[in-house]
């Protein structure tokens, strides 16, 4: 698309990779996941005799599933999530099969937001969520590093202010 006088935007993957500790606390999140599931059918299996058989299958079945996912997954969106911030836009490319780029132009900018959820603090990670008039929604950074999602909300946030435009 022409962005100027002879000058071509090029779409381009985001040269940023998560922290790499968002693979473990993806990994946290598919194990908990699993266990609410796992756990209630195990204990009713080890509980109800007569439908030990039909309670402790699931559960089984369930536990290979998610210990599969809990160590395949997270390695995969490790390796396709990116991210790059630049003097006009954010970028966030997420996906392998469906592929989703996110593109937020510094003009249409509202609000830069930064999460930590309980296990995102015990893995020293945060989320940097910036909000702009989209109806898609906020372009969110999930797994970096808590210092870096500080510095980056800071840095966005002077951009943004420095950067004409109403954001709407």
């Amino acid at each position: 698309m022409p962005q100027g006088e002879g000058e071509t935007v090029r779409l381009r993957p985001p040269r940023n990779t998560l922290n790499e500790r968002a693979v473990g606390w993806w990994r946290v999140q598919w194990l908990l996941l699993t266990a609410l599931h796992v756990v209630p059918l195990a204990v009713l299996g080890a509980l109800i005799e007569p439908a030990r058989f039909w309670l402790l299958l699931p559960a089984a079945v369930l536990a290979v599933a998610g210990a599969a996912a809990t160590v395949l997954f997270p390695l995969w969106w490790f390796r396709t999530h990116r991210w790059e911030i630049t003097d006009d836009a954010v970028y966030v490319r997420t996906g392998f099969f469906w592929q989703e780029w996110r593109i937020a132009p510094m003009s249409r900018i509202q609000t830069v937001d930064t999460v930590r959820g309980p296990l995102e603090q015990l893995f020293r990670l945060a989320t940097v969520t910036v909000t702009t008039a989209s109806a898609k929604g906020a372009v969110r950074i999930q797994g970096l590093d808590h210092e870096l999602a500080a510095d980056l909300a800071g840095q966005l946030t002077r951009i943004t202010r420095d950067t004409p435009g109403d954001a709407t």
